[in-house]
């Protein structure tokens, strides 16, 4: 892969403020389990939805899952 792709890979993410509160609300109950939590957004995938998540809170931050015990 040559860095331009890379680049266009990680652009910003727009989300709208609904997209957001969901986003952090789901972290919170599933943790990192981002196809979950992409399943309850119409039209995003859950690497849009994880790569969101690290450019806005950081790599190590989505490495750890918050998950409760619901599995």
């Amino acid at each position: 892969m040559d860095a331009e792709a890379i680049s266009i890979e990680w652009e910003s993410i727009k989300m709208s403020e609904q997209e957001e509160d969901l986003i952090h609300r789901m972290y919170r109950l599933v943790g990192n389990r981002w196809d979950l939590i992409a399943g309850r957004i119409p039209g995003r995938k859950a690497e849009e939805i994880e790569r969101f998540w690290i450019m806005k809170h950081g790599e190590a931050f989505s490495a750890t899952s918050h998950s409760t015990a619901l599995y």
